[in-house]
């Protein structure tokens, strides 16, 4: 049984994983507005991840006996200056969540909710990935600078980004 701390603190993780879903849907709009495509695709295969990551969140709170209490999910930017730009925000918002997760596994440990943390290790590991796929998009970017033709030519690495959903998740239509 989740206690009322753990139980909000997991419902918040929730809405932060729709927020990270709706972020980058937003910036998957933007790459759109501006002609690129493969980026625009990349960012779309991150917000399906993320809407995995908050039906994982919902799913074990369930399983723990507990409430999900869904709350308004705050609006994103609409805007960036530049592709560095979207990858630097998504690399800190990244870390912003790996932050979050961290504080969770704290929690759990606090709480000796071991159920709990040992859910979360998943996520600890997941993160070192969203990290690393951020800044190395980000550092790519960098390298590329003002070249058009390297920035087309990561346009289309990036268009081959594949979701592959986490065993028993069903991808959702996002």
């Amino acid at each position: 049984m989740l206690s009322d701390k753990m139980l909000k603190a997991l419902n918040s993780q929730v809405n932060a994983e729709a927020y990270s879903s709706y972020l980058y849907m937003s910036m998957s709009a933007y790459f759109e507005s501006i002609g690129l495509k493969g980026f625009a695709h990349w960012m779309h295969m991150q917000a399906k991840e993320e809407t995995i990551h908050a039906l994982k969140f919902y799913n074990y709170i369930h399983s723990a006996a507990g409430r999900v209490t869904l709350k308004q999910i705050a609006g994103p930017p609409t805007e960036w200056k530049s592709p560095v730009d979207v990858f630097e925000d998504t690399y800190k918002h990244e870390v912003k969540v790996t932050g979050l997760i961290h504080d969770l596994v704290d929690l759990a440990i606090k709480e000796k909710d071991h159920a709990t943390n040992a859910f979360l290790q998943w996520f600890v590991t997941e993160q070192v990935e969203e990290e690393e796929s951020a800044n190395d998009a980000l550092q790519k970017l960098k390298l590329v600078g003002d070249d058009r033709s390297g920035l087309f030519m990561l346009d289309r690495e990036m268009a081959t980004r594949i979701f592959t959903p986490p065993p028993g998740m069903e991808a959702p239509a996002v």
